[in-house]
């Protein structure tokens, strides 16, 4: 069964990302979209990893049981090998299902223009005015505007989450084979 409607992707290499992420959009997202659905929203983002967890085996299992994958793109984005396997996974299950290109919903934080050809040809939403990662964006006036689209996605996501084909265990799911850690070495004696 579905565990998250939305599963939020992004670069967590990067800094200004991860802190948007964690400090605007993903909160934002949550309330926005509790809003409109008659049940709780569930919006996964790393944050709802614990400590101690696999962080791969988190990631794949989220996957399989998310309806939605809202990218957050940047260039790099699009040369990090767990953004482009969790990419790579939904628009896998849209060739499965046949459904027309609706469960991945992108949205631009910065830069569109180098972004591979094949991510132009999905409606973005562009953030890069709002692509401030800095909590007091939050008292500025412009984080009025931020709400106002971010409540507008949230309307969006509403009408996708309830398109969402019907689940399937069998879903395939794509992720890089983590590197193995290092040999430890033995002190010589």
């Amino acid at each position: 069964m579905y565990e998250y409607d939305v599963f939020i992707s992004y670069r967590r290499a990067d800094h200004a990302v991860p802190a948007w992420v964690h400090t605007h959009f993903h909160p934002r997202l949550v309330e926005l979209l509790d809003l409109h659905l008659s049940r709780e929203a569930r919006v996964f983002c790393d944050v709802n990893v614990g400590g101690g967890a696999r962080w791969p085996d988190e990631v794949r299992k989220a996957l399989l049981r998310t309806r939605i994958l809202v990218p957050v793109c940047s260039p790099k984005y699009f040369y990090d090998e767990w953004c482009l396997a969790e990419w790579y996974t939904m628009a896998k299950r849209e060739e499965l299902a046949g459904t027309v290109r609706n469960l991945i919903y992108p949205v631009i934080f910065c830069d569109s223009k180098n972004f591979p050809d094949w991510a132009h040809e999905r409606r973005m939403q562009d953030f890069r005015a709002w692509a401030k990662p800095y909590e007091h964006f939050q008292v500025s006036m412009d984080y009025l505007d931020f709400h106002t689209e971010v409540t507008r996605i949230a309307e969006e996501l509403e009408e996708l989450i309830e398109l969402a084909p019907e689940w399937q265990a069998d879903w395939p799911v794509v992720t890089p084979v983590p590197a193995q850690p290092p040999a430890s070495r033995l002190p010589r004696f």
